[in-house]
């Protein structure tokens, strides 16, 4: 990257590694739309989430930063809703 580039990285904890591995399998499967002046990474350390953008703006950084955020919110709410349903299905 050129020193013209701006960096972001969010830390994201989750209740368990299982929840932020799942976040991140969720999250990866879309590109960021402006691939040429958007860059980003996500990992999991542990139970955290880890997401580090850069971009060619300031702008583009809080755009990024704001979608990845929303997604990451859909996930969580989906996780509580029916992620212990999801891995203890009721028995016939």
């Amino acid at each position: 990257m050129t020193e013209n580039w701006h960096s972001v990285t969010l830390n994201i904890p989750f209740a368990s590694e299982k929840h932020a591995l799942i976040a991140k399998q969720v999250i990866e499967v879309d590109s960021e739309l402006q691939f040429h002046v958007v860059k980003r990474t996500i990992e999991v350390d542990g139970h955290v989430l880890i997401a580090a953008f850069s971009t060619l703006t300031v702008r583009l950084a809080r755009l990024a930063a704001n979608a990845f955020l929303e997604n990451v919110d859909l996930v969580v709410r989906t996780l509580e809703r029916f992620g212990e349903e999801a891995e203890n299905p009721p028995s016939s």
